[in-house]
C-alpha cells in the first residue's frame, strides 16, 4: 500500500477524549508534528474522524 504523511495543524485543547486518543494512535504528540504512515482502511478512519485538526501533506 501506499503511505501518507499526516500533519497536526490545529491544537487539541478543547477536542473531545476520543479525538485525543486518535491523534496519539496517529503518532500526534505536538503541533506541527508529521508522521508517515500506511494508507490502510484502519488509518484512513482515524484521520476522518479528527480531519479537522490534521491536514494529508503530499
Amino acid at each position: 500500500m501506499s503511505t501518507i504523511k499526516i500533519k497536526q495543524v490545529k491544537s487539541r485543547i478543547g477536542a473531545p477524549a476520543t479525538q485525543k486518543r486518535t491523534l496519539d494512535a496517529l503518532g500526534l504528540r505536538k503541533l506541527n508534528h508529521m508522521v508517515e504512515l500506511e494508507a490502510t482502511p484502519s488509518i484512513l478512519g482515524m484521520v476522518e474522524k479528527v480531519r479537522h485538526l490534521v491536514t494529508i501533506v503530499k
